[in-house]
């Protein structure tokens, strides 16, 4: 009799338990046309079935024109997955009624407000799955809610088409083109981010470092979006600047000051690779033995040790120590304000350099001269924009690629890298789940 009554106050919880889970449902997950009818536990209690039933005298609505139409027949029950509670997986169980649409001439299955096509996630579940796998790694985002990683991935792809269908590009003032690599063998992508003062996202993403792939940003945004960008930043890559000069001919076009201090870096490192190899060569001491950073690393971010043998290092003549003097007085460039002073000082230091007999550094001396009313757009716009921020949403991109612990598609990727930086709108959610 102890055992019986027990079971009677289980049953009698466990009721008043889904009585109540149906009740938040009413309050937070509700739709007009539709009635939760019953909520059990499934046979092997993992798992919460709750019924759901049209209402009475609501009519179905057609998937293709999103009209009420007539009703033609009901299939078999189907499952969505609905956000867990309190460890237990959630589904929604309803049978799908097809409808006899006269304004698309057809049979078709019937739109439910909760659900997506043929997913078998809830728009609500999808949301909630793709706001955790923007913070944790796709793969701890199943684990975490004793999902599929694919289950994840049509979570994102919902949330991110959804985004791009929905996003309102409005003024865009200045851009931000570069690339990332993201695969071994030369495998690139071309990220085009907006870097308004106020506003920084991802608007496109390319695969391939091409002229034919950054050719299809200027097709996406619109001839009405790009007369309208007053900036561009991007490095000295000829593809982008051809295509910069076609599109972007009224925007004042400004060179990516960090890919210059790059290169003029990796001209530095050439003449002191070069110059090491030559002296052991000839059987000289290897002064320059172990001073590949002490000699690309800024000044002040080098120890008191490091400055001691930095000092001794600048007492040899090598050409090694001519190119790395070369390299720290042009970084005086960028404390000019006006273009004109600038341009003078640009002159003088390509002029200095040309006449060292270095030829990594006289190469860059070249290219600068080449691009030089390009570098002095950056003082023309009163140093307010660089590509400072895109590197800053390139070292973003390649943490979300880290945390991918790689992605199997480029698809994959871009949706991603889209869910990441994009800033783009969600889907109404009839509650904030999270």
């Amino acid at each position: 009799m102890a055992s019986r009554g027990i079971l009677v106050v289980l049953a009698v919880t466990i009721f008043h338990f889904m009585l109540q889970l149906i009740t938040i449902l009413n309050r937070c997950h509700r739709f007009p046309g539709f009635v939760y009818q019953q909520a059990r536990f499934s046979s092997d209690h993992k798992s919460i079935e709750i019924a759901v039933r049209p209402r009475k005298g609501s009519k179905a609505i057609c998937s293709r024109c999103h009209q009420p139409a007539p009703g033609y027949d009901q299939l078999a029950e189907r499952r969505f997955e609905f956000i867990p509670f309190w460890g237990f997986l959630v589904f929604l169980l309803y049978s799908m009624r097809r409808v006899d649409c006269r304004r698309c001439q057809a049979v078709v299955v019937e739109e439910v407000p909760w659900g997506d096509g043929k997913r078998t996630l809830t728009k609500a579940y999808m949301l909630f799955l793709a706001r955790w796998a923007r913070r944790l790694s796709w793969k701890e985002t199943a684990e975490a809610f004793r999902t599929s990683w694919d289950k994840v991935f049509d979570a994102v792809e919902h949330v991110v088409t959804w985004g791009l269908e929905h996003r309102v590009l409005g003024q865009i003032d200045a851009i931000g083109v570069d690339e990332i690599q993201y695969a071994r063998g030369h495998k690139y992508l071309t990220l085009v981010y907006q870097i308004d003062l106020g506003v920084t996202r991802l608007l496109w993403i390319g695969k391939e470092r091409t002229i034919e792939s950054f050719q299809g940003f200027f097709t996406a945004m619109g001839k009405d979006v790009i007369s309208k960008i007053v900036f561009v930043c991007s490095d000295m890559w000829e593809p982008y600047l051809k295509l910069i000069r076609e599109h972007c001919s009224e925007a004042l076009h400004i060179l990516d000051r960090f890919h210059i201090v790059a290169n003029m870096n990796k001209a530095l490192d050439n003449v002191r690779a070069e110059e090491t190899s030559r002296m052991k060569r000839e059987g000289r001491a290897p002064v320059l033995r172990k001073s590949r950073w002490l000699l690309l690393r800024r000044s002040e971010n080098l120890g008191t040790d490091q400055h001691f043998r930095l000092r001794d290092l600048l007492r040899y003549n090598l050409k090694t120590v001519r190119a790395y003097l070369l390299k720290e007085a042009f970084q005086q460039l960028w404390e000019y304000n006006s273009p004109v002073w600038a341009g003078k000082f640009l002159d003088e230091w390509c002029r200095q350099t040309m006449r060292s007999r270095i030829e990594p550094m006289k190469k860059i001396a070249r290219s600068l001269r080449n691009h030089r009313e390009l570098i002095l757009n950056y003082f023309r716009a009163q140093k307010l924009l660089s590509s400072g921020v895109v590197e800053g949403l390139n070292n973003k991109a390649k943490v979300t690629m880290r945390k991918s612990y790689g992605f199997r598609t480029y698809r994959v990727l871009e949706l991603a890298l889209y869910h990441s930086l994009g800033k783009l709108p969600e889907p109404d959610s009839t509650h904030d789940f999270f």
